[in-house]
């Protein structure tokens, strides 16, 4: 067999990734692989690097451009193994912030300067701190894989100042302000997913992809299996909960076991209204025909109830800051509170919510007060 000439390919499965690999050679007897999931998917890769090498843009060597590496990077090396929400989150950075500013320069000739330069910009444009935090980790992580693959001397991000980061201010609801948003939301769609949501702490995300063989009536129980977003091209993705802690079971209160009851005496009638337009998904909180509940016009809702209880403006997501603020405020131990949001680490629980120790402490303060008083009436 003779040897393979330059632009020859090949296609073959990788039985360890799981993956088709496109192979061609390049000058100097090097390869440059693309994987897919399928081997039809393979071979429109291959006749695309053969195409690219024709005409002298496949992204090799030291004339790679960052555009042509982040691009590699991302739909070769992490996209297979990423969930689908990380993957739209660097989608969205790399396209929104690194490629448009960077993308042109070559690799090899990418210095912290121009990173700098670009936060500098961003944080002038009025982007948040936090936002220009995240994309210096996705662009340090892709830089790190470059210079393991000896495409760069050393990674550029370490030598780049990131700006301060401002924390968002947790609004959470005060036990009164909760009565008041419960009293309004009475006989509202909303009613069972405000209850369900200020009980337990729950994410939008799991709440949305929360179905009725996760409620046990019985037992008092609701597990936490899954969560649902919705992708751009892809609509809406369910996925494993963030972390494994996430994946949980809680113990429901009763209050909140005839709230979902009720909830589902409603549902059935809207099911009735909806007649063969209705489509069981099984989920708890659903729209008027049984699918997703959007999350846009779950947002409008939530605004429209607050408004007219004349509460301030919060983000749903504040609801389970609220849960947690309230259950350390009637003295239940931060340990519990961790198990009950699902935080993967304990730390995490006491960094959020450092704000309630104050109010703890004066609590613990005043059990000493009577503790003494009760000692000097029996004296």
């Amino acid at each position: 067999m003779s040897k393979r000439q330059k632009g020859e390919g090949s296609i073959f499965y990788r039985e360890d990734r799981k993956r088709w690999i496109a192979q061609i050679k390049l000058e100097g007897g090097k390869y440059m692989t693309r994987s897919a999931k399928t081997q039809r998917e393979a071979a429109e890769k291959l006749k695309k690097m053969q195409r690219e090498l024709e005409q002298g843009t496949l992204a090799k060597g030291p004339q790679q451009t960052v555009k042509q590496y982040l691009e590699y990077w991302l739909e070769e090396v992490r996209k297979p193994r990423i969930r689908p929400v990380t993957y739209k989150g660097y989608r969205a950075t790399l396209d929104n912030y690194l490629l448009p500013a960077l993308g042109h320069i070559q690799l090899r000739k990418l210095t912290p300067e121009h990173i700098q330069a670009l936060y500098a910009q961003k944080i002038e444009d009025g982007l948040l701190p936090s936002t220009i935090k995240y994309t210096h980790a996705v662009f340090h992580t892709a830089l790190a894989y470059a210079v393991r693959r000896k495409r760069m001397a050393y990674n550029v991000c370490n030598d780049v100042e990131l700006p301060r980061e401002t924390t968002h201010e947790i609004r959470p609801l005060t036990e009164e302000q909760t009565h008041r948003l419960l009293e309004t939301a009475k006989g509202h769609r909303l009613e069972g997913l405000l209850i369900v949501a200020l009980a337990t702490g729950m994410r939008r995300g799991e709440l949305l992809a929360l179905r009725w063989q996760d409620v046990d009536f019985e037992k008092r129980t609701l597990q936490v299996r899954h969560t649902v977003n919705r992708l751009t091209g892809r609509g809406y993705v369910e996925t494993e909960p963030k972390t494994p802690k996430s994946r949980r079971t809680i113990i429901l209160p009763r209050f909140v076991l005839k709230a979902l009851k009720q909830h589902h005496m409603r549902q059935m009638e809207a099911r009735l209204r909806a007649g063969a337009n209705w489509k069981d998904h099984g989920l708890v909180f659903c729209n008027s025909y049984g699918y997703y509940l959007d999350a846009g016009s779950l947002r409008e809702q939530f605004m429209a109830l607050l408004k007219k209880a004349g509460l301030p403006h919060m983000r749903f997501h504040d609801l389970r800051h609220s849960a947690a603020t309230i259950l350390l405020g009637m003295g239940v131990p931060m340990k519990v509170v961790q198990e009950l949001l699902g935080h993967s680490r304990f730390n995490i629980t006491a960094d959020v919510y450092s704000h309630v120790f104050p109010s703890m402490l004066e609590g613990a303060m005043d059990k000493w007060d009577s503790f003494f008083a009760e000692s000097e009436d029996v004296n």
